[in-house]
C-alpha cells in the first residue's frame, strides 16, 4: 500500500475501492462506522460551540452523508439520520429514477446483504426488459400488503357516491358500525368471524334491520377487493346469511290511531328540549301528506308553488323517480309560514344546523333518534341520564319509528273512507299490472279531497300556533 494510500480516510479508500470495482461488506461496515464516529466528533464540537467557541461551518459537516455508486448501477447510501441504505438507479420510459432497495444488515429480518441487493439489481433489470417499471410495481406490492378493511371500504364508498341513489344510508352504516371493529384488519385477513363480531354487536345493540344491512354492506366491500381490486381472491362473508345477522326481517304493521296520535302530538309539545319545534313540524307534515322522510327534509322551496298550494316532488328526489304534484290544504300554510321564518333565507326547509360539507339539509338520523330518546332508547340519551327513560311508555304509547307514519297517513285515509286506489295514488305508488301502462290519470282532485278531509282530521290536534 502506497503512502497516499495510507493517509486516505475511510471515505476516500471507499471512493477507491468502489472506482475498482472491489467493494465488499468490510468496505461497507467501515464507511457505516466511520460515519457514527465523525459524528460523534461533531457533536463534541457543537458541545465548544455552545460554550462559546469559534467554530469553523466545515467542522460542523458529516461528510459521510452521501451515495455512492458501487458498480452496475447499485449504489450504497447513508441517510442523515446514519441509516446505510442500498439504491437502485434506473432509466424507464426515458426518465431516470432512484429507487431504494432495503437497509443494509445481515442476520434480520427485513435486511439485507451486499449478495442480496447485487441480487436485486438483476431482478430489476430482467423487469425493465419487460416493460415493469420496478418502483411501480414496489408500490403495487406495498399496497396489496398494507391495504386494509376501510382502504377498500373508502374505494367502494367513492363507488356508491357515483351509482346509488342514496348513498348516505352504506356510508353511515360502515362509519357507524363497521368501521371501528374491522376498519383497521388488512383485508386480505378478514374471516367470516370477523365480520360476524360487527353483526353480533349491531344485533345486540337491537337494531336486526341494520344487522342486515351491515351484513349486505361488508360482503360488498370485499368483493370490491376482489375485483375490480383483485387485491384477495376470497370473500369469506359470502355463506354468511341474515340468520347470522338480524335475522328474517318482518313486514312493519304499526299504524297510529287518530287517538293515538293525540296523545303523541301532546308528548311531542311537551318535550321540545328532545323533539324540537322543527321536528314537530316535520311530524305533522309527514302525518298530513303521507311522503317519505328523506323527500321531505330535502325539499327546496323552489319546489313549492303556494299559489296553487302545491308541492311538485320532482323525480330526482323520489324512491320510483316518479314526479308527483302534491296537493297541500290551507291549513297547513301556517307550518309552512314557520319552516320559511325558521330557515332563515335557505334554499332548504329543514336546513342543517351545523356547518357540513356533506349537505345542506338536516341528517336522515334527525328525526329517527329524537323520536327514539322519547322511548328511552338508551344510544341517544344523555351521558348525564343515569337511567333512560320512556316517555311514551309512560304515556301508554306502543313503540313506533318515523317510517311508520307513511303507513298510518294510509291507514287514517281508509279510515275516512279513501278507496284504496286514491290512496296509493297519494302515497306516490306506481300503478300495479295493465293499469300502469293504460291508466295516465293522476288523480289530483281526488287525492287533493282525501288529504284535506284527513287534514281536517288531524289539524285540531296539532295545534300549529302553539309556539
Amino acid at each position: 500500500m502506497s503512502k497516499k494510500e495510507e493517509d486516505e480516510t475511510p471515505l476516500e479508500q471507499f471512493k477507491r475501492n468502489a472506482r475498482d470495482g472491489n467493494i465488499k461488506t468490510g468496505d461497507l461496515k467501515n464507511l457505516v462506522s466511520a460515519a457514527q464516529n465523525r459524528r460523534d466528533e461533531i457533536n463534541a464540537v457543537m458541545d465548544l460551540k455552545r460554550s462559546g467557541h469559534s467554530v469553523a461551518d466545515k467542522d460542523l459537516k458529516n461528510e459521510y452523508i452521501t451515495r455512492i455508486s458501487i458498480g452496475h448501477k447499485l449504489y450504497f447510501r447513508i441517510t442523515p439520520q446514519l441509516k446505510p441504505t442500498f439504491e437502485k438507479r434506473y432509466t424507464y420510459n426515458n426518465k431516470r429514477k432512484f429507487m431504494t432497495l432495503g437497509d443494509f444488515g445481515k442476520g434480520q429480518l427485513g435486511f439485507m446483504t451486499l449478495s442480496d441487493a447485487r441480487d436485486a439489481v438483476a431482478i430489476n433489470r430482467s423487469n425493465i426488459k419487460k416493460g415493469i417499471d420496478p418502483l411501480e410495481e414496489k408500490k403495487r406490492i406495498y399496497e396489496t400488503k398494507h391495504l386494509t378493511f376501510h382502504d377498500v371500504a373508502v374505494k367502494w364508498l367513492k363507488y356508491c357516491d357515483n351509482n346509488l341513489q342514496n348513498p348516505h344510508i352504506p356510508r353511515g352504516v360502515y362509519e357507524r358500525d363497521i368501521e371501528k371493529i374491522i376498519g383497521g384488519l388488512p383485508v386480505e385477513r378478514v374471516e367470516a368471524s370477523d365480520v360476524l363480531r360487527v353483526l353480533d354487536r349491531i344485533r345486540e345493540s337491537g337494531r336486526p334491520t341494520i344487522a342486515n344491512d351491515a351484513l349486505g354492506y361488508c360482503k360488498s366491500i370485499l368483493s370490491y377487493a376482489i375485483n375490480p381490486l383483485k387485491k384477495i381472491s376470497v370473500n369469506h362473508a359470502l355463506h354468511l346469511t341474515y340468520r347470522d345477522a338480524g335475522g328474517r326481517e318482518e313486514p312493519r304493521g304499526r299504524a297510529l290511531d287518530i287517538d293515538e296520535v293525540e296523545i303523541i302530538l301532546e308528548v311531542l309539545r311537551n318535550n321540545q328540549d328532545t323533539f324540537t319545534r322543527d321536528n314537530y313540524i316535520a311530524f305533522c307534515l309527514l302525518l298530513c301528506l303521507g311522503v317519505r322522510k328523506g323527500e321531505l327534509i330535502s325539499a327546496k322551496w323552489r319546489d313549492f308553488n303556494f299559489n296553487r298550494n302545491e308541492w311538485v316532488l320532482v323525480r330526482s328526489q323520489t324512491k320510483n323517480k316518479h314526479e308527483v304534484a302534491i296537493p297541500i290544504s290551507e291549513k297547513l300554510l301556517p307550518f309552512f309560514d314557520e319552516l320559511r321564518y325558521r330557515s332563515l333565507g335557505s334554499n332548504y326547509l329543514f336546513p342543517n344546523r351545523r356547518s357540513s360539507k356533506r349537505r345542506e339539509y338536516i341528517s336522515d338520523d334527525t328525526l329517527n333518534h329524537a323520536l327514539a330518546k322519547l322511548f328511552g332508547d338508551e344510544r341517544y340519551v344523555g351521558k348525564n341520564n343515569k337511567e333512560a327513560k320512556s316517555i311514551m311508555a309512560e304515556a301508554n304509547i306502543e313503540h313506533f319509528v318515523i317510517h311508520d307514519l307513511r303507513r298510518s297517513f294510509k291507514t287514517l285515509l281508509s279510515s275516512i273512507g279513501t278507496p284504496s286506489y286514491i290512496s296509493e295514488r297519494c302515497l306516490n305508488h306506481k300503478p300495479k299490472g295493465l293499469d300502469k301502462i293504460y291508466d295516465r290519470y293522476t288523480y289530483y282532485e281526488e287525492r287533493k279531497n282525501a288529504m284535506n278531509k284527513l287534514t281536517d282530521i288531524l289539524y285540531p290536534l296539532m295545534q300549529p300556533d302553539y309556539d
